[in-house]
C-alpha cells in the first residue's frame, strides 16, 4: 500500500511540474505557437514606449489601405493585408508576446496616406507608421525611422498598348500622376521637369485617372505599381526601367530612441530567423517580385550619420544607398496640377 501511495505522489508531482513548465502567468505557452517568434511576454523598462503600449494592451499602426501586396483593405473581411501589415504584426508581437494568430486583437490599423504620416506621428494619432515610407533626410527633420525593411525603386505604369514611355525622361511633355508630398512626385519634378504632373492623395486615384485617360502614366515605387498591375494585368504594364532606390522605413516619433532601437532589433531578429523571407514570399512574392536579401538596418545617429548593422547573409550597406541622403528636389518648371484639399503636411521628401 505504501508503494502505491508513493507512486501516486510521484505521478502527481510530475504532472504539476509539466503544467508549470507549459504556461506562463499571462497564459502564453512557453515556446509559442507555430509561426510565433516572440513566445513569451517580454519585459521593458518603465516609461518606455514599449512598456506603455504593453500596459495599454494596444498599439495603433498607420498603414496604407489601397496598395495591393503592401497594405490593402480586403472588402470581403475588412482586414488590411500585405507585406507592410505583416511587418507591423511582427513588431507588435515583439511588444506583446503570444502568437501571431492572436496579435491582431492588440493592433488598431489606421489608414495613413502619404500626406498625413508625419502629422499622425507628431500628434500621436498613431504609435508607428509602416506604409511604404521612404527614409530620407527631409522626413528625419520631423520624425525618426527604424529600418529599412525593404528597398523598392521608382518606375512607371502605363496602359498595356502604350509604347511611348520607356523611362523617366519620356514623361517630359506628358501627363503623369503621383501622390502629393511623396518622394516619387519630387523625383518627377527633379528628373522630368517638363512633365505635366497631377498629384492626388492616394495612388488608387492615380490609377483611376490612368484608366479613364486623364493621365498617360502613374509613377511611384515598383512594388506599389506591381500590385496594381497584378489586379488589372490586361489594362496596365510597368515600363521596367527603375530610376531610384527607395528604402522603406518604420516611422516613429522623433527622439524616441529606445523605441527605434527596439524596432531595429526586432527587424534583425526576423531577418535572422527567416520570418522576413516567409512574409515576403507570401505577399510581394505573389506579385512576381523575386525574394531579395533583407537590407541591413540603418542605425543612424541623431546627426543623420549611418551606422548600419549587417545581419549574417544580409545585403551589403550599399544596398540602401540614399537611406541617409537628402532627396529634396529643387524648384523646377514642372506643371503641377494639385487635386483635392491641401493638408497640414509641408514636407516634400
Amino acid at each position: 500500500m505504501r508503494r502505491i501511495r508513493l507512486i501516486g505522489a510521484i505521478l502527481a508531482a510530475v504532472a504539476l511540474t509539466a503544467t508549470a513548465c507549459g504556461s506562463d502567468d499571462d497564459g502564453t505557452v512557453s515556446g509559442g505557437q507555430p509561426g510565433s517568434t516572440a513566445p513569451q511576454k517580454p519585459t521593458f523598462a518603465a516609461g518606455t514606449t514599449m512598456a506603455t503600449l504593453q500596459g495599454k494592451g494596444k498599439i495603433v499602426i498607420g498603414v496604407k489601405f489601397d496598395q495591393p501586396g503592401l497594405g490593402q483593405k480586403n472588402p470581403t473581411n475588412n482586414k488590411v493585408e500585405g507585406f507592410d501589415v505583416e511587418i507591423a504584426k511582427q513588431i507588435a508581437l515583439g511588444i506583446f508576446g503570444g502568437s501571431i494568430s492572436d496579435i491582431e486583437s492588440k493592433i488598431e490599423f489606421k489608414e495613413s496616406i502619404t500626406a498625413n504620416r508625419e502629422v499622425f506621428l507628431e500628434n500621436a494619432t498613431v504609435d508607428m507608421v509602416v506604409a511604404t515610407y521612404t527614409i530620407n533626410d527631409a522626413r528625419k527633420q520631423r520624425i525618426d525611422f527604424a529600418g529599412p525593411y525593404y528597398v523598392a525603386g521608382q518606375d512607371i505604369m502605363v496602359k498595356t498598348n502604350d509604347t511611348s514611355i520607356k523611362g523617366v525622361a519620356d514623361l517630359n511633355g506628358k501627363k503623369t500622376c503621383s501622390v502629393r508630398n511623396s518622394t516619387p512626385a519630387a523625383n518627377v519634378k527633379r528628373l522630368a521637369p517638363q512633365a505635366d504632373l497631377t498629384e492626388f492623395d492616394q495612388y488608387s486615384d492615380c490609377v483611376q485617372a490612368l484608366r479613364d485617360g486623364r493621365v498617360g502614366s502613374v509613377t511611384t515605387d515598383n512594388s506599389i505599381l506591381l500590385g496594381f498591375v497584378n489586379t488589372s494585368p490586361t489594362e496596365f504594364k510597368i515600363v521596367g526601367n527603375k530610376f531610384t532606390d527607395e528604402p522603406y522605413g518604420i516611422g516613429v516619433k522623433r527622439g524616441d530612441d529606445a523605441f527605434r532601437t527596439f524596432i531595429n532589433d526586432r527587424l534583425d531578429a526576423i531577418y535572422t530567423n527567416g520570418e522576413w523571407t516567409k512574409l515576403f514570399v507570401a505577399t510581394l512574392g505573389k506579385l512576381g517580385i523575386p525574394t531579395p536579401t533583407p537590407p541591413p538596418v540603418n542605425r543612424y545617429t541623431s546627426a543623420g550619420v549611418a551606422t548600419p548593422t549587417t545581419v549574417a547573409g544580409a545585403a551589403p550597406a550599399t544596398t540602401v544607398a540614399g537611406a541617409g541622403t537628402t532627396t529634396t528636389a529643387a524648384a523646377t518648371s514642372s506643371t503641377v496640377t494639385t487635386v483635392a484639399a491641401s493638408t497640414t503636411s509641408t514636407s516634400r521628401p
